[in-house]
């Protein structure tokens, strides 16, 4: 008889709008914003799943959800185009009583309740769509396993000036959680969550019930799910991550992410056959560079067209940088214009931008604060006008 069971099903949280990252996620869910020349944030949770034996995958969309959802598909490009399993795109549905949007994390995942028990699994993983990292899913289900857990939550150790942005684990010696902190001003340890956890789904669906039924509840694992286990003294662990992972919801983190992967010492490795990150990709023809063409450190994606000179940039499929223009330290998202004589420095330029001849968008910064770099900002769809001056952090919409 043909069975539907899975051990682990993962539910991807990819509904957020995304509203730091401003005019980039005026049309698009972030999840589905341009990363590293030829991705998407989204490919990272989809390829750490796939990479981890994790073939059943519900996606939760709600902002802006048509790119998103022609760009996952059927999951072929990921391996998920399965009859048993694969991935599901879930946008909220009005059903025969009630309908409505997602509320919070918690609420997104009850509304899906359904959808998880088709699979029967045994264990839920719970993941954000707008993180950027490399993790081994089936380690961390081992490891919940092996601590008879039944929350296991996935923390990265973070300097303590930055521990009061995240949500911080208070943990005993045996890793066990003994307090929850959502962004406290005076934190106790530097155990910061990535927004990864794995469930127990009998013990999860219990408590998601209990939470919907509280007309007080925010519907958020961080506020309610979490310290109300606690609470009830159920069993909750920490799983240390050790590699690369950053969050890019903001302007300046998501420029930063793009410059750590042109940067060998910033943990992570997008050439590795053992971990790939898989991409939904156009056909595109081989990139050129022409002979006055200049590239230093940097990526240059597929269909690129390069008569300028580009340093520590990453340039994305379809990008033409033309003769006498300067691209330095960028993030030139797909199929943008960098036209004659154009200065671009510290920046990011959006999918289908044009900074037209002789323009000059922001400026060479030294030595700011991890996070707080001064980006500027050319959002999609945009145009500079010739000659025109874009200051340092500007943002052209």
């Amino acid at each position: 008889m043909f069975s539907n069971k899975k051990e682990c099903v993962a539910m991807l949280l990819a509904g957020g709008q995304g509203t730091r990252l401003y005019s980039l996620t005026r049309d698009v869910a972030k999840p589905a914003v341009s990363f590293g020349g030829k991705y998407r944030i989204i490919d990272f949770p989809l390829s750490n799943c796939i990479n981890s034996n994790i073939d059943t995958i519900g996606v939760l969309t709600q902002y802006k959800p048509f790119d998103l959802n022609q760009y996952i598909g059927n999951g072929q490009p990921w391996d998920l185009d399965r009859l048993n399993g694969g991935v599901f795109v879930l946008p909220p549905y009005v059903t025969g009583e009630s309908g409505d949007w997602y509320k919070g994390t918690a609420n997104a995942i009850y509304q899906n309740i359904a959808f998880i028990d088709k699979f029967s699994p045994e264990y839920v993983l719970i993941l954000s769509g707008d993180h950027i990292y490399k993790m081994d899913y089936d380690k961390m289900l081992d490891y919940h396993k092996e601590k008879g857990s039944d929350c296991t939550i996935a923390v990265i150790n973070v300097p303590i000036e930055e521990a009061s942005r995240f949500g911080i684990m208070n943990t005993n010696p045996d890793n066990s959680v003994y307090e929850f902190e959502e962004k406290p001003k005076q934190p106790k340890s530097t155990n910061a969550s990535m927004g990864i956890y794995i469930f127990n789904w009998q013990k999860l669906r219990k408590y998601l019930i209990e939470d919907e039924a509280d007309p007080k509840s925010s519907n958020d694992f961080g506020k309610n799910i979490i310290p109300n286990m606690l609470k009830d003294g159920q069993k909750l662990f920490a799983y240390n991550f050790e590699g690369y992972w950053k969050d890019v919801g903001t302007i300046a983190s998501l420029w930063e992410a793009n410059m750590d992967i042109i940067n060998e010492e910033s943990g992570i490795n997008l050439d590795d056959n053992s971990w790939k990150i898989y991409a939904r990709n156009a056909a595109e023809p081989p990139h050129y560079i022409g002979q006055t063409g200049k590239i230093v450190n940097s990526l240059v994606t597929e269909g690129c067209e390069i008569e300028g000179t580009v340093i520590n940039s990453v340039i994305s499929s379809g990008v033409r940088i033309a003769k006498g223009a300067y691209v330095e330290n960028c993030n030139i998202m797909p199929n943008a214009h960098i036209e004659e004589g154009a200065d671009v420095r510290f920046a990011i330029v959006g999918q289908n931008a044009v900074v037209n001849k002789n323009a000059k968008v922001g400026d060479t910064q030294v030595g700011q604060v991890k996070g707080e770099w001064q980006i500027t900002v050319v959002g999609p769809n945009a145009k500079v006008k010739e000659n025109e001056v874009v200051p340092v952090k500007a943002m052209v919409d």
